[in-house]
């Protein structure tokens, strides 16, 4: 339907001025300090100084190692071996599946997962199934997702069973919520409502994540801008709690007002437009091989180069998602779920 704006995967496009800057960029900042908000600064700026080196007593420094064979992303690092197969991820370890799918990827590892949608049935074609496994060999399962029939927005359950996708059962891990338009999404774990909660407010639900999609002059048909608003990363590298009380504390109302405590800005990195393919391409370095609207790549402004998270598509139901620290399996896939929804829809 809008093929001049279908944005694609392109690997030569970008390698001339993605094989040096990513490096020098690498050295000048570790990436993990993006993303820390709560946490004294001081023991932040041992870390950010002591990073390039070796590190050794930032207690999040674990990158040294995995990075080595992580060099996959669209940081361009290492550039002597520029053609080869790119790997799996990593032998990643998923012994609790529901800590794993809330807990941050580790510093220095890309975790790469595949999407597929699944629209057999009577129904399916209005309300898929979206499944995420690992992309490796093993094909490890995450998580499910799909969309609620009667609710006035779209809203999507998350389930870490591929077959129990109700809303109270055990296996319900989080939900993505939209406002009326189906431009503003809001991702919360499997907390409760506020109206609710315990006496401390332990046991309320935590907003993970928010997505926002703005129309540009051509409506949905352009390339889409994207933001997506994230908890920040205390000290220790973990998620800060965001546990709203009422609708106008969540993540979109403190973004709305610019009261960024705690919470971190990321964009969709634009496309560049190429004269030959006339079309929008990124640099997916392999990982995306069909044109579509959908794909994209999350990045922080202040670092262009680290990717938080990229999405793209392989097969008519068969997409890549591969997200970084700090984000978890559980808000890359809201966040990519976001994408695929009917009022944005633009193939």
């Amino acid at each position: 339907l809008c093929p001049p704006t279908a944005i694609t995967g392109s690997d030569e496009e970008d390698d001339s001025d993605s094989s040096t800057k990513p490096i020098r960029s690498e050295k000048k900042k570790n990436p993990a300090s993006l993303f820390q908000t709560g946490g004294n600064p001081p023991r932040e700026k041992k870390t950010k100084k002591k990073a390039p080196p070796k590190a050794a007593e930032s207690e999040e420094e674990t990158p040294e190692t995995p990075q080595k064979n992580s060099n996959k992303k669209g940081k361009g690092k290492k550039s002597k071996k520029p053609k080869e197969e790119r790997p799996p991820s990593p032998v990643i370890e998923v012994d609790n599946l529901e800590e794993f799918v809330l807990q941050p990827a580790p510093q220095g590892v890309t975790i790469k997962c595949r999407v597929t949608r699944d629209k057999k049935g009577m129904d399916r074609g209005l309300y898929p199934t979206y499944y995420l496994h690992l992309d490796n060999d093993k094909k490890v399962f995450l998580l499910a997702g799909r969309k609620r029939k009667k609710s006035k927005t779209s809203n999507y359950l998350i389930s870490i069973d591929p077959t129990d996708l109700s809303r109270g059962g055990e296996n319900f891990i989080g939900k993505l919520r939209s406002n009326l338009m189906g431009t503003k999404f809001t991702v919360f774990d499997n907390g409760v409502n506020p109206d609710r909660a315990n006496a401390d407010w332990s046991n309320v639900r935590q907003e993970l994540s928010a997505v926002v999609y703005e129309t540009n002059v051509l409506g949905f048909k352009g390339p889409r801008k994207m933001t997506v608003i994230i908890p920040g990363m205390n000290a220790d590298n973990e998620r800060v709690p965001i546990r709203p009380r009422n609708d106008n504390d969540g993540l979109l109302m403190r973004w709305q007002n610019r009261n960024m405590d705690n919470v971190i800005e990321l964009h969709n990195k634009a496309p560049v437009w190429n004269d030959e393919t006339q079309s929008y391409v990124l640099n997916f370095h392999g990982r995306v091989t069909h044109a579509s609207v959908k794909n994209f790549q999350i990045v922080h402004s202040s670092d262009p180069d680290y990717i938080v998270m990229q999405f793209g598509r392989v097969a008519d139901d068969a997409f890549t998602m591969d997200y970084n620290y700090p984000l978890c399996a559980v808000q890359a896939f809201a966040i990519a779920l976001s994408s695929f929804d009917g009022k944005l829809a633009c193939e």
